[in-house]
């Protein structure tokens, strides 16, 4: 997979470089690149916004050096379209399925806002170079999109196969099958008086799955009513 990140602060994802997603990179599973914004803007000053029209507080990501950029990475996979994702909170909610969805893409191309957000004219131009998806980490503003785009970019890489070294750990994990993750435990059996649940030093397996399938319902009624109602 290609993942294409622009930002006007590249060296923010410096830190996907490191852990399994940079022994992604070095392996060629991931092809990642992250690009400054500033370098398809012209004028000495390298600007990337400019007031609102219509009035109001703040600034808004000029369009021009956005369609440079979209058109110049839009073409790095001749073979398939972009999918093009730009972080809102005016999105689409972010969850496991939508990573699982997006890990399946070839191409992936970032867009992080920032101010008082783009052009909405660059959103309706991306749709003609691929597929656009507006998308939000919950109902919360952030200073920009760059946090939910190191977000995405986990939860999509280590989805990649390959990226994870045991497939299996994928699968048991919370959201992956509607429910939150049973509690782990290691050595030693006895912590500061407190005692590993003996059923898991059974070594009956059945009776491990049973006790963490309800350890499963159990947590996710306590912590996220919502999704047994989902």
């Amino acid at each position: 997979m290609r993942i294409d990140i622009v930002s006007i602060f590249p060296s923010y994802f410096d830190g996907l470089t490191l852990s399994l997603l940079g022994k992604a990179q070095s392996s060629g599973i991931l092809d990642l690149h992250v690009h400054d914004l500033r370098d398809w803007t012209f004028d000495r000053h390298r600007t990337v916004d400019d007031t609102p029209y219509g009035g109001g507080a703040g600034m808004v990501m000029k369009p021009e050096p956005w369609g440079l950029a979209l058109d110049e990475l839009s073409t790095s996979t001749p073979e398939s379209r972009p999918t093009i994702i730009f972080p809102s909170p005016a999105g689409e909610v972010f969850s496991q399925a939508t990573a699982r969805d997006l890990a399946t893409r070839e191409h992936l191309l970032f867009g992080c806002g920032r101010y008082e957000g783009i052009d909405e004219r660059v959103f309706d131009y991306a749709a003609s170079l691929g597929e656009v998806r507006l998308i939000s980490l919950g109902d919360y503003v952030l200073n920009g999109g760059e946090v939910a785009v190191m977000a995405m970019v986990e939860a999509i890489g280590r989805l990649i196969p390959g990226v994870v070294g045991n497939p299996e750990s994928l699968v048991e994990e919370s959201h992956e099958d509607g429910l939150l993750e049973y509690p782990s435990y290691t050595k030693p059996a006895v912590w500061r008086e407190r005692e590993v649940p003996p059923v898991l030093r059974s070594g009956d397996h059945g009776r491990v799955a049973a006790w963490r399938h309800e350890q499963q319902l159990e947590r996710t009624r306590r912590r996220r009513p919502d999704l047994l109602a989902d």
